[in-house]
């Protein structure tokens, strides 16, 4: 497992760990929760010779690996290192390897680009990114597919320990310092419909992928529904117990990532994996604020 330690890496962890496997957890920093028949490695695998990481590989007997290395930001020179440059030893130490492991990735469906508001997003889609961590994000996509491995488009993720530069992670630490003071929180919220999927559903889904009769393809993972922006902050807001009176959504322009509209064809992912997702929004909203207290 690369990338143990993150919020992709750790449900992952447990998840394969609940259903028997025994994981070599890599990271580039310690910190990932106890499971069963775990073993952690503090490792910055993009700057790891690839002879290093095939001989780790081959002695731990590792027959699968999961990457889900790498962050949004904060710098384009720490996205390369983080996402392309981890990808590129892992692609290179699999070379090298008498008996190469079965490769599941981690993708986004930032990879397609922007989408027409209304679609509904199938494999059949040219990806077409135009955002730096998108175009990083094919590229780490496509070399993984060269090498046989699985790549999980994933949907906007969140659920338990979002990642830290997400809007939702940033929310949570507001109303979490907000919380027994006056203070009125406002938000800028886009004004966007996408479709998001619970971390432990991502983590499902890889597990799936492991073991599932499949090579050198992409697979759609969300939810198959795009969410209104503006609903899930009023329902996260309610599942904080948070005044309503003290939150204030602002009408303006927001910067953003992900475009006015996503939503995901899911139909791929239950007929190639047997997989669909078993989380509700109001499951996902509660565990993420369950999390942050």
């Amino acid at each position: 497992m690369i990338g143990a330690t993150g919020c992709v890496g750790r449900q992952i962890c447990a998840t394969f760990s609940a259903a028997g496997h025994d994981i070599l957890a890599v990271a580039r920093k310690a910190g990932v929760p106890h499971a069963t028949g775990l073993e952690f490695v503090e490792l910055d695998v993009a700057a790891t010779d690839a002879a290093t990481i095939g001989v780790l590989f081959a002695e731990r007997h590792v027959n699968v690996v999961v990457n889900a290395a790498g962050r949004w930001g904060p710098t384009q020179a720490e996205m390369v290192h983080s996402h392309l440059g981890v990808v590129q030893r892992l692609v290179e130490a699999v070379a090298l390897m008498e008996r190469a492991p079965r490769l599941v990735h981690i993708g986004s469906v930032h990879e397609y680009g922007p989408l027409p508001v209304g679609t509904s997003l199938d494999e059949s889609a040219v990806p077409r990114p135009r955002t730096s961590y998108a175009q990083i994000k094919l590229a780490c996509s496509t070399a993984m597919m060269a090498l046989g491995g699985v790549v999980l488009r994933a949907a906007n993720i969140y659920g338990p320990h979002p990642p830290e530069e997400t809007f939702f992670a940033v929310l949570l630490r507001r109303l979490r310092a907000s919380m027994g003071t006056d203070e009125v929180v406002e938000l800028s919220v886009v004004d966007a419909r996408r479709d998001f999927v619970d971390v432990r559903d991502v983590a499902g889904a890889a597990l799936a992928a492991a073991s599932a009769s499949l090579s050198g393809c992409a697979i759609n993972i969300g939810s198959g529904r795009a969410a209104d922006m503006r609903d899930l902050v009023r329902s996260l807001v309610a599942e904080a117990q948070f005044p309503k009176e003290r939150l204030h959504i602002a009408q303006r322009e927001v910067p953003s990532h992900g475009g006015e509209w996503s939503q995901v064809d899911i139909r791929a992912a239950r007929q190639l994996l047997g997989w669909r997702p078993r989380f509700t929004v109001q499951e996902s909203l509660s565990a993420m604020w369950q999390a942050v207290r």
